[in-house]
């Protein structure tokens, strides 16, 4: 077979409409869709077709094309998105920091208050987040993330003037208010700019800014903590860290666009090999109009309640460690700065885990089983930490298996990502990233209250909650593996029955290169086939779901 030459990207938009392959005679507009179903004219559109028009037939572009707006977009979008998750996580952590410097006694906290600290932030998420799911789609995602920056930092700022439970609480309401939008927030952004292939590695490296957080929080809190001032040392903490987040939120007004269609750092052709890059997601961009039938949908789906079992089972453990962690370091006889300095090895080892296990689920093209596998190193950990006693002689072994717990953290991204790759439909997008969400809140919350200041330095019964969910979530990811497969294979017999081949590589998982080739290989097969090249993906800006577009390949 003899390869065709793509289209290069010029100036003249018409260019880009046509199809220069071997077999150009034999390929029809998308407007010939008689398998495909309707198109999306005269409904509300995706914004992909605003920029490549209603009636565009799938554009070849070349690897060099593809990898040069590549490179625009992560030079844009990624230190941004990057700055604000670290942000999040520091203001988030400035309570784990300040128990460093007994703010406990400071502000007079008794029984459970410590531990409702940390639960009431996710609390607050948990009630905003239908709310903020909608505005998600009805607003501008850059303005509307700014909005909420800037306010967490107001909030965070404020904290420093608490110096009670009751003030110390409300600050963390509403901080968990503002909060609420930002992962669901870069799930969205991952999903309307890159590649499958390319979503796991790039939300890896947002998500490891808890890791970044981790290391820059500890060595930041040690610093201020020295200082001999009229504040006391947590509110230092709280004040340097919210004026921190206030300085930087403009930058996101100013560099995030709100889609591809606004980005001002792309030309027009730049725009449409940014959107045709997209196809083979089948997942679409963005749409302004919030569709009731993919809620309904969502609701009646298997894999709802999967990836709502999986982010609680993985959420409960993260949240009580995140916010007993240096007490439990503490634990093993250190003092307060040696705990801040020991925790340190602890985020660095979660940004190696984040980042390696992304680019290994991408190599090997699969999730589940580099999920499953970050499942067994905190089984390992945990079981560790409860058996051994707290005897300064077991400080060093003590301190290895926490380091071996921290591994976990690899885990939630890898789970967002999962869900968000296997889920179409602009409104069942945003609504899936909602509920992973809340799983995740809901978690966060019963996780801190499983761990007691009363129950140091041992926390027992909190580490036998940890080993559950580990175990529970190793069993859920294997059959969530053996269910996509099944709709695979479903979808399969569906494209059999609307006159399409059966199997078709998903290119979306493949690099620039391999995605060029394989397209053409896919629309030659489908010629072997007797089907219609031209109805490949072409339903992909169509605003479908992931079940009703018999395209949609499910990611294991």
């Amino acid at each position: 077979m003899t390869a065709p030459r793509p289209v290069s990207v010029s100036s003249d938009v018409d260019s880009l409409r046509k199809v220069d392959v071997e077999h150009a005679e034999d390929v029809p507009s998308v407007n010939a869709q008689p398998t495909a179903g309707p198109s999306s004219s005269g409904k509300v559109k995706d914004i992909a077709l605003d920029i490549i028009g209603d009636d565009a037939t799938p554009i070849h572009i070349t690897p060099e094309q593809d990898r040069a707006v590549l490179r625009k977009i992560d030079l844009w979008l990624m230190p941004v998105i990057v700055m604000v998750y670290f942000l999040q996580q520091l203001d988030k952590s400035s309570l784990s920091y300040a128990s460093v410097f007994n703010i406990s006694a400071e502000t007079h906290l008794v029984g459970t208050q410590y531990s409702w600290l940390g639960s009431i932030v996710y609390v607050a998420q948990l009630v905003w987040q239908p709310v903020s799911s909608y505005l998600l789609v009805r607003l501008p995602v850059a303005k509307w993330l700014f909005f909420n920056v800037f306010l967490w930092g107001v909030v965070v700022a404020c904290m420093s003037a608490a110096t009670d439970f009751k003030g110390l609480i409300t600050a963390r309401f509403f901080l968990g208010i503002f909060e609420a939008t930002v992962a669901p927030c870069f799930i969205t952004i991952t999903q309307m700019w890159w590649r499958r292939r390319e979503q796991t590695l790039r939300l890896a490296i947002w998500f490891a800014a808890n890791g970044a957080t981790g290391i820059v929080g500890s060595l930041l809190s040690w610093g201020l903590g020295h200082i001999d001032g009229k504040l006391m040392p947590y509110q230092t903490i709280f004040l340097f860290i919210g004026l921190l987040t206030i300085v930087c939120s403009p930058l996101i007004w100013f560099i995030l666009p709100d889609s591809p269609a606004t980005a001002k750092f792309l030309s027009h052709d730049e725009k449409v090999v940014a959107v045709e890059r997209l196809r083979a997601n089948n997942m679409g961009t963005e749409t302004k109009a919030w569709k009731w039938d993919q809620v309904w949908e969502l609701c009646f789906d298997i894999k709802t309640y999967l990836w709502f079992a999986m982010l609680f089972l993985c959420a409960l453990p993260s949240g009580g460690i995140s916010v007993f962690g240096p007490l439990i370091i503490k634990g093993f006889g250190f003092n307060q700065f040696q705990t801040l300095l020991f925790n340190i090895p602890f985020s660095a080892l979660q940004v190696i885990t984040v980042v390696l296990s992304a680019w290994l689920s991408t190599k090997l093209k699969l999730k589940w089983p580099v999920i499953f596998g970050l499942c067994l190193p905190p089984i390992a950990g945990a079981s560790g930490l409860y058996v051994l006693g707290r005897g300064l002689q077991y400080r060093n072994r003590l301190l290895g298996c926490y380091y071996v717990l921290s591994l976990f953290i690899g885990i939630q991204p890898m789970l967002y990502s999962w869900g968000s790759q296997n889920t179409a439909g602009h409104t069942k997008k945003i609504c899936t990233n909602g509920v992973m969400f809340v799983a995740q809140c809901v978690g966060n919350i019963v996780g801190p209250l499983l761990f007691k200041t009363a129950d140091a330095p041992f926390y027992r019964p909190g580490l036998v909650a940890d080993l559950s969910c580990w175990v529970a979530l190793a069993v859920v990811v294997l059959f969530t593996a053996a269910y996509l497969a099944f709709l695979n294979r479903r979808h399969s017999k569906e494209r059999v029955r609307l006159g399409k081949s059966a199997d078709i590589v998903d290119t979306s998982l493949e690099d620039s290169k391999t995605a060029a080739r394989m397209q053409i290989e896919n629309e030659e097969k489908e010629r072997k086939d007797g089907a219609d090249p031209a109805v490949l993906n072409s339903r992909a800006f169509d605003d479908l779901t992931d079940v009703t577009n018999e395209d949609f390949i499910y990611v294991l």
